[in-house]
Protein backbone atom coordinates (compact mmCIF):
# COMPACT_ATOMS: atom_id res chain seq x y z
CA UNK A 1 0.00 0.00 0.00
CA UNK A 2 1.35 3.41 -0.99
CA UNK A 3 1.22 6.11 1.65
CA UNK A 4 0.03 9.62 0.66
CA UNK A 5 2.03 12.48 2.15
CA UNK A 6 -0.36 15.34 1.32
CA UNK A 7 -3.36 16.12 3.58
CA UNK A 8 -6.92 15.24 2.62
CA UNK A 9 -8.46 17.76 0.20
CA UNK A 10 -9.87 20.75 2.03
CA UNK A 11 -7.77 20.15 5.15
CA UNK A 12 -4.44 21.78 5.98
CA UNK A 13 -1.16 20.95 7.68
CA UNK A 14 -0.16 23.82 9.96
CA UNK A 15 3.46 24.97 10.03
CA UNK A 16 4.88 26.42 13.28
CA UNK A 17 4.48 29.97 11.94
CA UNK A 18 0.82 29.20 11.10
CA UNK A 19 0.20 27.94 14.62
CA UNK A 20 1.85 30.97 16.21
CA UNK A 21 -0.46 33.29 14.27
CA UNK A 22 -3.53 31.19 15.02
CA UNK A 23 -2.77 30.94 18.73
CA UNK A 24 -2.10 34.69 18.86
CA UNK A 25 -5.48 35.46 17.28
CA UNK A 26 -7.29 32.90 19.45
CA UNK A 27 -5.79 34.46 22.58
CA UNK A 28 -6.98 37.91 21.43
CA UNK A 29 -10.48 36.53 20.85
CA UNK A 30 -10.58 34.88 24.29
CA UNK A 31 -9.39 38.02 26.04
CA UNK A 32 -11.68 40.37 24.14
CA UNK A 33 -14.82 38.27 24.59
CA UNK A 34 -13.86 37.45 28.18
CA UNK A 35 -14.00 41.17 28.98
CA UNK A 36 -17.70 41.06 28.03
CA UNK A 37 -18.40 38.20 30.43
CA UNK A 38 -18.51 35.33 27.94
CA UNK A 39 -17.51 31.98 29.52
CA UNK A 40 -15.64 29.35 27.54
CA UNK A 41 -17.17 25.89 27.12
CA UNK A 42 -16.42 22.88 24.93
CA UNK A 43 -18.62 20.35 23.13
CA UNK A 44 -17.63 17.08 21.36
CA UNK A 45 -16.84 17.16 17.64
CA UNK A 46 -19.10 14.10 17.18
CA UNK A 47 -22.86 14.64 17.46
CA UNK A 48 -25.91 12.38 17.22
CA UNK A 49 -26.97 12.13 13.57
CA UNK A 50 -30.56 12.95 14.60
CA UNK A 51 -29.42 16.33 15.93
CA UNK A 52 -27.42 17.14 12.80
CA UNK A 53 -30.25 16.23 10.41
CA UNK A 54 -33.07 18.04 12.21
CA UNK A 55 -33.66 20.55 9.36
CA UNK A 56 -32.10 23.31 11.47
CA UNK A 57 -28.80 23.65 9.64
CA UNK A 58 -29.92 24.67 6.14
CA UNK A 59 -27.68 23.51 3.31
CA UNK A 60 -25.02 22.45 5.82
CA UNK A 61 -27.04 19.31 6.46
CA UNK A 62 -26.06 18.20 2.95
CA UNK A 63 -22.39 18.48 3.93
CA UNK A 64 -22.24 16.20 6.97
CA UNK A 65 -19.31 13.85 7.42
CA UNK A 66 -21.26 10.85 8.69
CA UNK A 67 -19.86 8.27 11.11
CA UNK A 68 -21.01 4.75 10.28
CA UNK A 69 -22.47 2.41 12.85
CA UNK A 70 -20.11 -0.26 14.05
CA UNK A 71 -20.10 -4.01 14.60
CA UNK A 72 -23.46 -5.65 15.11
CA UNK A 73 -25.33 -2.34 14.82
CA UNK A 74 -23.95 -1.84 11.32
CA UNK A 75 -24.77 -5.40 10.30
CA UNK A 76 -28.37 -5.00 11.49
CA UNK A 77 -28.67 -1.76 9.48
CA UNK A 78 -27.32 -3.52 6.38
CA UNK A 79 -29.75 -6.41 6.86
CA UNK A 80 -32.70 -3.99 7.11
CA UNK A 81 -31.66 -2.43 3.80
CA UNK A 82 -32.94 1.05 4.74
CA UNK A 83 -29.65 2.81 3.95
CA UNK A 84 -29.46 4.22 7.50
CA UNK A 85 -25.89 3.25 8.22
CA UNK A 86 -24.78 6.26 10.31
CA UNK A 87 -25.56 6.96 13.95
CA UNK A 88 -23.25 9.94 14.46
CA UNK A 89 -21.66 12.72 12.45
CA UNK A 90 -18.97 15.38 12.72
CA UNK A 91 -20.47 18.71 13.77
CA UNK A 92 -20.89 21.20 10.90
CA UNK A 93 -21.20 24.19 13.25
CA UNK A 94 -21.14 24.95 16.97
CA UNK A 95 -24.75 26.11 17.38
CA UNK A 96 -26.55 22.76 17.22
CA UNK A 97 -24.13 21.22 19.77
CA UNK A 98 -24.58 24.29 22.00
CA UNK A 99 -28.36 23.85 22.02
CA UNK A 100 -27.96 20.23 23.12
CA UNK A 101 -25.32 21.24 25.68
CA UNK A 102 -27.55 23.91 27.23
CA UNK A 103 -30.59 21.62 27.37
CA UNK A 104 -28.43 19.04 29.18
CA UNK A 105 -26.61 21.41 31.58
CA UNK A 106 -29.04 24.28 32.08
CA UNK A 107 -29.42 23.76 35.84
CA UNK A 108 -25.65 24.23 36.32
CA UNK A 109 -25.42 27.49 34.36
CA UNK A 110 -26.31 31.14 35.17
CA UNK A 111 -29.20 32.87 33.41
CA UNK A 112 -28.74 34.52 31.01
CA UNK A 113 -25.73 32.42 30.03
CA UNK A 114 -23.02 33.98 27.85
CA UNK A 115 -21.11 31.17 26.14
CA UNK A 116 -17.84 31.23 24.19
CA UNK A 117 -16.90 28.23 22.03
CA UNK A 118 -13.81 27.75 19.89
CA UNK A 119 -13.17 24.55 18.00
CA UNK A 120 -13.00 22.67 14.72
CA UNK A 121 -16.08 21.96 12.61
CA UNK A 122 -16.35 19.81 9.49
CA UNK A 123 -18.21 20.18 6.19
CA UNK A 124 -17.90 18.02 3.07
CA UNK A 125 -17.73 21.21 1.03
CA UNK A 126 -15.99 22.27 -2.18
CA UNK A 127 -12.74 23.85 -0.91
CA UNK A 128 -11.75 27.35 -2.07
CA UNK A 129 -9.87 30.36 -0.71
CA UNK A 130 -10.89 30.87 2.91
CA UNK A 131 -13.21 27.84 2.77
CA UNK A 132 -12.11 24.42 4.01
CA UNK A 133 -13.55 21.04 5.01
CA UNK A 134 -12.01 21.26 8.48
CA UNK A 135 -11.92 24.72 9.98
CA UNK A 136 -12.02 26.54 13.28
CA UNK A 137 -15.09 28.44 14.38
CA UNK A 138 -15.33 30.91 17.26
CA UNK A 139 -18.86 31.48 18.56
CA UNK A 140 -20.41 33.62 21.24
CA UNK A 141 -24.01 33.02 22.30
CA UNK A 142 -26.38 34.49 24.87
CA UNK A 143 -29.00 32.05 26.13
CA UNK A 144 -31.99 33.07 28.21
CA UNK A 145 -32.24 36.74 27.14
CA UNK A 146 -35.16 37.57 24.84
CA UNK A 147 -34.50 41.32 24.80
CA UNK A 148 -32.58 43.34 22.24
CA UNK A 149 -29.77 43.65 24.78
CA UNK A 150 -28.52 40.21 23.66
CA UNK A 151 -28.06 41.32 20.04
CA UNK A 152 -26.53 44.62 21.14
CA UNK A 153 -23.95 42.81 23.30
CA UNK A 154 -23.14 40.24 20.60
CA UNK A 155 -22.62 42.81 17.87
CA UNK A 156 -20.74 45.29 20.05
CA UNK A 157 -18.41 42.62 21.45
CA UNK A 158 -17.66 41.19 18.01
CA UNK A 159 -17.05 44.59 16.44
CA UNK A 160 -14.63 45.50 19.25
CA UNK A 161 -12.78 42.20 18.91
CA UNK A 162 -12.41 42.49 15.11
CA UNK A 163 -11.31 46.13 15.42
CA UNK A 164 -8.53 45.03 17.76
CA UNK A 165 -7.38 42.17 15.51
CA UNK A 166 -7.41 44.14 12.26
CA UNK A 167 -5.59 47.07 13.86
CA UNK A 168 -2.47 44.89 13.69
CA UNK A 169 -2.57 45.11 9.89
CA UNK A 170 -3.82 48.72 9.78
CA UNK A 171 -7.36 47.84 8.65
CA UNK A 172 -10.14 49.78 10.36
CA UNK A 173 -13.06 49.46 7.93
CA UNK A 174 -15.73 46.76 7.88
CA UNK A 175 -19.52 46.72 7.64
CA UNK A 176 -22.12 45.08 9.88
CA UNK A 177 -25.31 44.14 7.98
CA UNK A 178 -28.55 43.84 9.97
CA UNK A 179 -31.97 42.40 9.11
CA UNK A 180 -34.76 40.32 10.69
CA UNK A 181 -36.18 36.99 9.54
CA UNK A 182 -39.66 38.22 10.48
CA UNK A 183 -39.27 41.13 8.05
CA UNK A 184 -38.12 38.72 5.33
CA UNK A 185 -41.15 36.50 5.94
CA UNK A 186 -43.54 39.45 6.02
CA UNK A 187 -42.36 40.73 2.62
CA UNK A 188 -42.95 37.29 1.10
CA UNK A 189 -46.40 36.96 2.69
CA UNK A 190 -47.42 40.46 1.59
CA UNK A 191 -46.49 39.57 -2.00
CA UNK A 192 -48.78 36.54 -1.95
CA UNK A 193 -46.53 33.59 -1.10
CA UNK A 194 -47.99 30.99 1.26
CA UNK A 195 -46.44 30.47 4.69
CA UNK A 196 -45.08 27.05 3.73
CA UNK A 197 -43.37 28.53 0.65
CA UNK A 198 -41.33 31.13 2.53
CA UNK A 199 -38.38 28.85 3.29
CA UNK A 200 -37.86 28.03 -0.38
CA UNK A 201 -38.28 31.67 -1.43
CA UNK A 202 -35.67 32.84 1.07
CA UNK A 203 -33.21 30.23 -0.18
CA UNK A 204 -33.42 31.97 -3.57
CA UNK A 205 -33.18 35.48 -2.08
CA UNK A 206 -30.08 34.37 -0.16
CA UNK A 207 -28.29 34.15 -3.54
CA UNK A 208 -28.72 37.89 -4.20
CA UNK A 209 -24.97 38.62 -4.05
CA UNK A 210 -24.25 35.84 -6.56
CA UNK A 211 -27.07 35.99 -9.12
CA UNK A 212 -28.82 39.34 -8.53
CA UNK A 213 -32.56 40.01 -8.62
CA UNK A 214 -32.89 38.85 -12.25
CA UNK A 215 -31.33 35.52 -11.34
CA UNK A 216 -33.62 35.20 -8.33
CA UNK A 217 -36.64 35.91 -10.52
CA UNK A 218 -35.62 33.21 -12.98
CA UNK A 219 -35.07 30.69 -10.18
CA UNK A 220 -38.42 31.41 -8.52
CA UNK A 221 -40.24 31.04 -11.85
CA UNK A 222 -38.42 27.79 -12.56
CA UNK A 223 -39.55 26.56 -9.16
CA UNK A 224 -43.15 27.03 -10.32
CA UNK A 225 -44.21 30.14 -8.42
CA UNK A 226 -46.84 32.48 -9.88
CA UNK A 227 -45.26 35.14 -12.11
CA UNK A 228 -47.38 37.98 -10.67
CA UNK A 229 -46.51 37.03 -7.10
CA UNK A 230 -42.82 36.82 -8.00
CA UNK A 231 -42.89 40.23 -9.70
CA UNK A 232 -44.70 41.85 -6.77
CA UNK A 233 -42.20 40.31 -4.37
CA UNK A 234 -39.09 41.40 -6.26
CA UNK A 235 -40.49 44.89 -6.89
CA UNK A 236 -40.01 45.55 -3.18
CA UNK A 237 -36.30 44.78 -3.48
CA UNK A 238 -35.87 46.58 -6.81
CA UNK A 239 -37.06 49.76 -5.09
CA UNK A 240 -34.38 49.56 -2.38
CA UNK A 241 -31.97 52.51 -2.41
CA UNK A 242 -28.66 52.73 -0.57
CA UNK A 243 -29.18 53.95 2.98
CA UNK A 244 -32.84 52.90 3.16
CA UNK A 245 -34.12 52.84 6.73
CA UNK A 246 -35.98 49.98 8.39
CA UNK A 247 -39.12 52.12 8.63
CA UNK A 248 -38.99 53.09 4.94
CA UNK A 249 -38.56 49.50 3.77
CA UNK A 250 -41.39 48.19 5.97
CA UNK A 251 -43.81 51.08 5.33
CA UNK A 252 -46.03 49.12 2.94
CA UNK A 253 -46.39 46.00 5.11
CA UNK A 254 -49.53 45.53 7.21
CA UNK A 255 -49.04 45.30 10.98
CA UNK A 256 -51.12 42.12 10.90
CA UNK A 257 -48.24 40.52 8.98
CA UNK A 258 -45.38 42.42 10.64
CA UNK A 259 -45.97 43.64 14.22
CA UNK A 260 -44.58 47.09 14.91
CA UNK A 261 -42.47 45.76 17.79
CA UNK A 262 -40.29 43.90 15.26
CA UNK A 263 -39.38 47.19 13.57
CA UNK A 264 -38.91 48.92 16.94
CA UNK A 265 -36.64 46.13 18.18
CA UNK A 266 -34.40 46.19 15.10
CA UNK A 267 -34.24 49.99 15.18
CA UNK A 268 -33.20 49.87 18.84
CA UNK A 269 -30.37 47.44 18.05
CA UNK A 270 -29.16 49.68 15.24
CA UNK A 271 -29.39 52.83 17.33
CA UNK A 272 -27.62 51.39 20.39
CA UNK A 273 -24.78 49.70 18.51
CA UNK A 274 -23.87 52.54 16.15
CA UNK A 275 -22.39 54.89 18.82
CA UNK A 276 -20.28 52.01 20.21
CA UNK A 277 -18.40 51.34 16.96
CA UNK A 278 -14.87 52.48 16.19
CA UNK A 279 -14.15 54.90 13.36
CA UNK A 280 -14.41 53.14 10.01
CA UNK A 281 -16.89 50.50 11.21
CA UNK A 282 -20.43 50.82 9.81
CA UNK A 283 -23.71 49.16 10.71
CA UNK A 284 -26.46 49.22 8.06
CA UNK A 285 -29.93 47.83 7.57
CA UNK A 286 -29.65 45.29 4.73
CA UNK A 287 -33.08 44.06 3.52
CA UNK A 288 -31.49 41.38 1.30
CA UNK A 289 -29.57 39.71 4.15
CA UNK A 290 -31.05 36.23 4.72
CA UNK A 291 -28.53 33.92 6.45
CA UNK A 292 -29.08 30.37 5.24
CA UNK A 293 -29.68 28.57 8.52
CA UNK A 294 -33.27 27.47 9.02
CA UNK A 295 -33.15 27.97 12.77
CA UNK A 296 -33.10 31.80 12.81
CA UNK A 297 -36.28 33.37 14.20
CA UNK A 298 -35.55 37.10 14.57
CA UNK A 299 -32.72 39.60 14.03
CA UNK A 300 -29.83 38.37 11.86
CA UNK A 301 -26.46 39.99 11.23
CA UNK A 302 -23.35 39.55 9.12
CA UNK A 303 -19.98 41.31 8.76
CA UNK A 304 -18.23 41.95 5.44
CA UNK A 305 -15.05 43.67 4.32
CA UNK A 306 -14.33 45.49 1.08
CA UNK A 307 -12.20 43.52 -1.42
CA UNK A 308 -13.33 40.14 -0.07
CA UNK A 309 -16.23 38.16 -1.54
CA UNK A 310 -17.08 36.38 1.70
CA UNK A 311 -18.47 37.35 5.08
CA UNK A 312 -16.18 37.16 8.10
CA UNK A 313 -18.84 36.73 10.78
CA UNK A 314 -22.55 36.05 10.98
CA UNK A 315 -25.30 35.16 13.39
CA UNK A 316 -28.75 35.90 14.69
CA UNK A 317 -31.56 34.93 17.03
CA UNK A 318 -32.72 31.29 17.22
CA UNK A 319 -35.38 31.09 19.95
CA UNK A 320 -36.87 27.75 18.89
CA UNK A 321 -33.83 25.46 18.73
CA UNK A 322 -33.17 24.63 22.39
CA UNK A 323 -36.83 23.75 22.89
CA UNK A 324 -36.42 20.91 20.40
CA UNK A 325 -34.05 19.31 22.91
CA UNK A 326 -35.68 20.28 26.21
CA UNK A 327 -39.36 20.67 25.30
CA UNK A 328 -39.30 24.30 26.46
CA UNK A 329 -38.28 27.21 24.24
CA UNK A 330 -35.34 29.30 25.43
CA UNK A 331 -34.44 32.72 24.03
CA UNK A 332 -31.09 32.44 22.24
CA UNK A 333 -28.89 34.54 19.97
CA UNK A 334 -25.35 34.05 18.74
CA UNK A 335 -22.52 35.32 16.55
CA UNK A 336 -20.12 33.01 14.71
CA UNK A 337 -16.68 34.25 13.64
CA UNK A 338 -15.14 33.02 10.40
CA UNK A 339 -11.79 32.32 12.01
CA UNK A 340 -10.16 30.83 8.90
CA UNK A 341 -11.28 33.80 6.82
CA UNK A 342 -9.83 36.21 9.36
CA UNK A 343 -6.53 34.30 9.22
CA UNK A 344 -6.64 34.52 5.41
CA UNK A 345 -7.06 38.32 5.57
CA UNK A 346 -4.25 38.69 8.11
CA UNK A 347 -1.87 36.65 5.94
CA UNK A 348 -2.78 38.70 2.87
CA UNK A 349 -1.69 41.89 4.64
CA UNK A 350 1.19 40.70 6.79
CA UNK A 351 4.84 41.26 5.93
CA UNK A 352 6.39 37.81 6.28
CA UNK A 353 5.25 35.17 8.74
CA UNK A 354 4.33 35.51 12.40
CA UNK A 355 7.70 34.82 14.07
CA UNK A 356 9.07 34.00 17.50
CA UNK A 357 10.45 36.86 19.57
CA UNK A 358 13.50 36.89 21.85
CA UNK A 359 14.53 33.43 20.66
CA UNK A 360 18.04 31.95 21.04
CA UNK A 361 19.37 28.65 19.69
CA UNK A 362 22.33 26.75 21.16
CA UNK A 363 23.79 24.40 18.55
CA UNK A 364 25.93 21.69 20.15
CA UNK A 365 28.60 19.77 18.30
CA UNK A 366 28.42 15.98 18.74
CA UNK A 367 31.89 15.88 20.38
CA UNK A 368 30.90 18.19 23.26
CA UNK A 369 31.31 16.62 26.72
CA UNK A 370 28.44 15.87 29.09
CA UNK A 371 29.66 18.53 31.52
CA UNK A 372 29.65 21.19 28.79
CA UNK A 373 26.15 20.10 27.66
CA UNK A 374 24.95 20.51 31.25
CA UNK A 375 26.38 24.05 31.34
CA UNK A 376 24.60 25.00 28.08
CA UNK A 377 21.28 23.50 29.23
CA UNK A 378 21.57 25.50 32.47
CA UNK A 379 22.13 28.72 30.47
CA UNK A 380 19.08 27.94 28.35
CA UNK A 381 17.01 27.40 31.50
CA UNK A 382 18.08 30.80 32.81
CA UNK A 383 16.97 32.51 29.58
CA UNK A 384 13.57 30.76 29.84
CA UNK A 385 13.18 31.99 33.43
CA UNK A 386 13.69 35.50 32.04
CA UNK A 387 10.78 34.99 29.65
CA UNK A 388 12.83 34.26 26.53
CA UNK A 389 12.68 31.32 24.13
CA UNK A 390 15.72 29.07 24.18
CA UNK A 391 16.28 25.80 22.36
CA UNK A 392 19.18 23.38 22.60
CA UNK A 393 19.83 21.39 19.43
CA UNK A 394 22.46 19.07 18.01
CA UNK A 395 24.51 20.88 15.38
CA UNK A 396 23.69 19.74 11.84
CA UNK A 397 26.38 18.93 9.29
CA UNK A 398 25.19 21.87 7.19
CA UNK A 399 24.98 24.31 10.08
CA UNK A 400 24.47 27.28 7.75
CA UNK A 401 21.25 25.80 6.37
CA UNK A 402 20.16 24.86 9.89
CA UNK A 403 20.54 28.49 10.97
CA UNK A 404 18.64 29.75 7.91
CA UNK A 405 15.63 27.59 8.80
CA UNK A 406 15.74 28.71 12.43
CA UNK A 407 15.98 32.36 11.37
CA UNK A 408 12.85 31.86 9.26
CA UNK A 409 11.05 30.89 12.47
CA UNK A 410 12.28 34.02 14.28
CA UNK A 411 15.45 32.91 16.07
CA UNK A 412 17.90 35.79 16.23
CA UNK A 413 20.51 34.58 18.73
CA UNK A 414 22.80 31.66 17.91
CA UNK A 415 25.64 30.08 19.81
CA UNK A 416 27.66 27.26 18.29
CA UNK A 417 29.13 25.04 21.00
CA UNK A 418 32.19 22.96 20.16
CA UNK A 419 34.32 20.62 22.26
Amino acid sequence: MKFIKTPVKGMLDMLPSDMRLREHVLSMIKKSYGAYGFMQIETPIVEHIENLTSKQGGDNEKLIFKVMKRGADLQRAIDKGTGEYADNGLRYDLTVPLARYYACNRDKLPTPFKALQMGNVYRADNPQKGRFRQFTQCDIDILGDGSSLAEIELITATAAMLTQIFAEINISRFTIHLNDRQILSAVALAAGFAQEEIGSVLISLDKFDKIGLDGIQQELLENGYDAQVVEKYLAVYRAVKEGITIEEFCAGISEEILPGKVIENLSEILGCVRPMLADGVKIVFDPTLVRGMGYYTGPIFEITMDDYNFSIAGGGRYDKMIGKFSGQDVAAAGFSIGFERIITILKDHMQGSYKLENATAFLIDKRVSSQRKTEIIARAMELRRQGMVATVLPMAKNVGHQIELLEAEGFTGFEKVYE
